[in-house]
């Protein structure tokens, strides 16, 4: 079950409630009896693999120079 924030408009109280997506949301503050509102942060996307960053579709200039390099180590 998700997890919402809420704040009241009131009072300014401030509180998480998980709840079902069936379930409606709450509007009633549990201290003073005055409107809530959802309150919405940022959500943690993170896109793992290739084609999701800038440099995925580039040819490397350094990764060509360093396994083309055949010099012998001593």
């Amino acid at each position: 079950m998700p997890t919402y924030a809420y704040a009241c408009t009131a009072c300014g109280h401030a509180f998480e409630a998980r709840q079902s997506f069936s379930e409606p949301s709450l509007t009633v503050c549990e201290q003073c009896g005055g409107a809530l509102r959802k309150q919405y942060g940022a959500v943690g996307v993170t896109f793992n693999g290739a084609g999701f960053y800038r440099t995925d579709s580039r040819a490397s200039a350094s990764k060509t120079t360093a396994s083309s390099g055949g010099g012998s180590s001593d």
